[in-house]
């Protein structure tokens, strides 16, 4: 399996094609994933918002006194969450309104000029889908797509990729049902191969290198439709919740 970096120079804006700008920098093959980073999908869709334009809330007000965090933010974030699951260490876990548990949302300040921020894209699914049918359409080559955006791990220190929008992939590897290397039946195994292939895309892609898109080659998969929600425990089975 290869892992390619795509390095695209400009910065991105809502006039700009990615899958054109992808198609300029690189040559695909049938059958490659495509890892587009989450940043340059907002900044293309518009996502990203001028904070001298947000207004913030009583409630902004009060979590950002005692959280250290601009009130501006803290308005942007509540604006992206459907529930606020924990908050500390100058940081909110949020599930965000599409059903994702990050930090802030994902609203981040980071890669874009002082003074604005970047939301995360509103259906990832549908970005990643957008890419691949263009891509299909100029070159009519089959390719899959995952965006991806970099997340803390509860109980791992560090962050990694992980999936948020996919197209033409399973992002689960179902082993429920094989049998191992000593004849038992695999009866809960479930890879989460989105996950490991945005973390793997990431090792070449780094976060100031100018590579917000890898190609990952000849890893075998099944050219498939499928969501990102899969991903997402159901509620009855999170321990957590």
């Amino acid at each position: 399996m290869q892992i390619i970096p795509i390095h695209i120079e400009k910065e991105i804006n809502s006039s700009d094609d990615l899958s054109e700008l992808i198609l300029k920098s690189s040559e695909l093959n049938e059958g490659d994933i495509l890892v587009v980073a989450q940043k340059i999908i907002s900044k293309q869709e518009g996502r990203i918002i001028d904070l001298s334009t947000v207004t913030p809330s009583l409630l902004s007000e009060g979590i950002s006194s005692q959280y250290r965090k601009d009130p501006r933010v803290v308005e942007l974030i509540l604006s992206e969450t459907k529930r606020i699951v924990r908050m500390g260490n100058e940081i909110l876990i949020v599930e965000t309104n599409n059903g994702t548990i990050c930090a802030n949302a994902g609203v981040d300040e980071s890669n874009v000029k002082d003074g604005y921020a970047t939301l995360l894209p509103i259906n990832s699914d549908t970005s990643a889908q957008t890419i691949r049918n263009k891509i299909k359409e100029q070159t009519n080559k089959n390719v899959a797509v995952i965006i991806s955006d970099t997340f803390g791990r509860p109980f791992r220190m560090g962050q990694t990729n992980c999936a948020i929008g996919i197209s033409g992939l399973n992002p689960i590897l179902n082993y429920a049902g094989t049998l191992d290397s000593f004849g038992k039946i695999l009866r809960v195994t479930e890879i989460a191969v989105a996950d490991e292939l945005s973390s793997a895309a990431e090792l070449v892609m780094g976060k100031s290198l100018k590579c917000p898109v890898a190609i990952i080659r000849d890893y075998l998969f099944k050219m498939e439709d499928h969501v990102i929600d899969e991903l997402i425990r159901p509620e009855n089975e999170d321990l957590f919740k």
